[in-house]
């Protein structure tokens, strides 16, 4: 069985795109030597910095995120700006569950996501192994 591995992002250091693939590669446990597509590695990825996530270009004015509710008329819209004010932790889940393949194990690899929008998180004394840009 293998043990449970903690990596730790920030996320003010490059783009949410950027970011969301490098979260996406550790969650499924692409990065070690023993991958198997059909299993869910226990790695457990911290996203510090959450509420200072950018994108690039103009972007930012334009991208939209969705919500349906399921009735008529229940297609809610809103802005970046606005769901960066809100709740930045929803920016960087949308990114990585659609980088995720879809099928049963998605909500098991979004389990091990764990993000935070200060620096501070609770996982103090962990053996954090940090991801950075390639």
């Amino acid at each position: 069985m293998n043990e449970k591995k903690y990596f730790i992002i920030d996320a003010s250091k490059m783009p949410v795109g950027r970011a969301a693939t490098h979260i996406a590669t550790v969650l499924r446990g692409k990065n070690s030597a023993n991958f198997r597509p059909n299993s869910v590695p226990g790695n457990i990825v911290i996203v510090i910095n959450a509420s200072s996530v950018y994108l690039t270009a103009q972007k930012e004015l334009s991208k939209q995120y969705y919500h349906y509710s399921g009735f008529h008329g229940g297609l809610k819209t809103k802005k970046f700006s606005e769901l960066k004010n809100d709740s930045p932790d929803k920016i960087i889940r949308a990114a990585v569950k659609g980088m995720l393949p879809k099928n049963k194990l998605q909500n098991y690899f979004m389990k091990n996501l764990k993000i935070f929008s200060g620096n501070e998180h609770n996982f103090g004394n962990k053996n954090l192994i940090p991801i950075e840009e390639k």
